[in-house]
Formats: structure tokens, sequence, C-alpha cells
């Protein structure tokens, strides 16, 4: 595949996962993709994590390298290839959502963020917080150490392990993306805190989020990745 475009380590995952209706998420699905279901349902979920050591094309400009970022996401597939389209994605940096906005049309803003961490021998605490529309929001997490990976049937497994990227060119054609790293382990959660107001950061459609429990909740310890663009669809 060349020489990939991004590398960098992304590392603390939190993913708080929700059902949603299908008709919701279809008008968003990039054409010759289709949405991918599990027990009949389909998901977005909220993920934030730790940015770090990113270079571009092995290059790490400085004040550019470590960050936190946090998205929206959705699942889909193409044939075989599992993953994932952004619904809106947040950086502190306005260069890099710029970059992001123009070169593959993904759903950057920049607002600030911050990600503190506590550590200790026996667990780990991350508190991400997102300053946008007016108020803080934020997500605490503590998992217990040491990681495990769960089984491929699990459901830990379904919604952490999505190698692809799909989007839309300014034009309405499908782009894709693959995104390499290992099987990621995760850290039992002991608990977890959600102050997230999802219709002021994702709109009025989502506001509903707000008051519901998630389906599924993992604190990931992640690993290094590499992206690599791999173009339109045909």
């Amino acid at each position: 595949m060349g020489r990939p475009f991004l590398t960098a380590r992304w590392h603390n995952l939190f993913n708080a996962t929700y059902r949603v209706p299908a008709t919701m998420l279809e008008k968003r699905v990039p054409p010759g993709v289709e949405l991918e279901v599990r027990d009949g349902s389909s998901f977005v979920s909220l993920v934030a994590f730790e940015f770090l050591d990113t270079r571009v094309f092995g290059i790490g400009w400085p004040g550019y390298r470590n960050f936190a970022e946090l998205n929206l996401r959705f699942y889909v597939r193409h044939g075989q290839e599992r993953g994932v389209v952004f619904i809106r994605e947040f950086v502190p940096q306005r260069l890099v959502a710029w970059m992001a906005r123009w070169l593959y049309n993904e759903p950057y803003l920049s607002a600030p963020i911050s990600a503190q961490r506590q550590e200790s021998a026996d667990d780990i605490t991350l508190d991400y917080r997102l300053t946008f529309g007016g108020r803080q929001h934020t997500i605490q997490v503590t998992g217990s150490k040491p990681g495990y990976c769960p089984g491929e049937e699990t459901t830990e497994h379904f919604f952490k392990e999505h190698h692809w990227g799909f989007g839309v060119t300014r034009s309405g054609k499908a782009l894709r993306y693959q995104v390499d790293h290992p099987v990621w382990s995760i850290y039992p959660v002991k608990q977890y805190q959600l102050d997230f107001d999802f219709g002021v950061v994702y709109g009025p459609e989502l506001a509903f989020l707000a008051g519901m429990a998630p389906l599924s909740v993992l604190f990931a310890a992640g690993s290094d990745v590499a992206v690599w663009p791999l173009g339109k669809l045909k």
C-alpha cells in the first residue's frame, strides 16, 4: 500500500454505544456502502481518545503531535470490509480540522478539548472535556488493570475492531481509507460518567441520546496505528 499518510498512537479510547433507528442513519451512508446491523439494530458510538506522536508522511509538527479527539460514528460494511462513518469529529487545532475537511471532506470541527489521565498499579482514569455550544461536556471513565482481549464474538470486539473508514467526496462519491492496528485489549470498566449534551454537540435529531443509557461502554487501551487513504470506491 506504500507509505501511510498518517501514523500515531491512539490510546485510552472511551466508547459509549447507543441503539438508534436505521432510518436516522441511512441518509448518511455513502453510496456503495451498506449500514451494518447487529441483532437487527443499528448503532452510533461516542468515542474519545488520546492522539499521540502524530506524524504526517513521517513528519511530526510541533504543537500538532499530541491532542485529544472526540467523535460520533456509526457502523457500515463494504463487502467484507467493516468500517465506520463519522457524523462529526472534534480536535482542538483549527489547522488539523481545516486540513481534514479540505483534503478528505471529513466532518471535522475545532473546539477546546482536554484529556487528563490518572494511572496507578490497579487502574487508569481518563477525563475528557469538550467546550462547545456555550458549555463544557465531560466524559470520565475508570478501568481496572490489567487489560484483556475479548473474544471475536463479543460486543466489545464488534464495536472496537474496525479497520476501514468511509466518507463522501464533495461530488457525492464514496471514498475510503484503511486503518492498521493490532487487536486492542480493553480495561474492565469500573465506573463512568457522562455529562454530555448530544443535541448541542451533534444537533437536535440526536438530542434524545442524552436521556438514554448506553447499550455498551468500553475502555480500550489502544496502540500504534497507520492510516492509508485508498481513494474513491468503484
